[in-house]
């Protein structure tokens, strides 16, 4: 691979319960474990940011691959959920859900358009085989 990005960023404080910040300082945020997993719900946490990412990424890809076949994607979206539990192992793992909405085209043609997002979204890439990965199309 031929490197044209990297971006960095810092964690600090009790991990979940500390402080992010990115190299440039545009991204700057106070991190906290969800309530669900016991912890204050006060800050950000990496499922919501990695959902973030991930719907971005996959928007973008998306986007690439419309344009390549000359599709209409205007209002477009997707969102991302990102769900942690414990895995076999004594560890934890996540799952993510992607939901892709393309008004402007029928399921059949979003479906495949989103498949082969798929498999050019560079998360797609960096999670496949290591998570499972479910993509939806919806039509509202």
């Amino acid at each position: 691979m031929s490197t044209i990005y990297t971006a960095e960023a810092l964690a600090t404080g009790e991990g979940r319960n500390g402080h992010g910040r990115s190299s440039d300082g545009r991204l700057d945020v106070d991190l906290a474990i969800p309530t669900a997993m016991g912890g204050s719900g006060q800050g950000t946490n990496p499922e919501q940011l990695f959902a973030v990412g991930y719907a971005a990424c996959f928007h973008s890809a998306l986007q690439l691959v419309a344009r390549q076949e000359k599709a209409d994607v205007t209002d477009s979206s997707v969102g991302a959920r990102v769900g942690i539990g414990p895995n076999d192992d004594g560890g934890f793992a996540l799952e993510v859900t992607l939901e892709v909405t393309i008004p402007n085209l029928d399921q059949a043609q979003a479906q495949a358009l989103a498949d082969k997002a798929h498999q050019v979204c560079p998360y797609s890439n960096a999670t496949r085989g290591n998570i499972p990965v479910t993509i939806t199309v919806s039509d509202d």
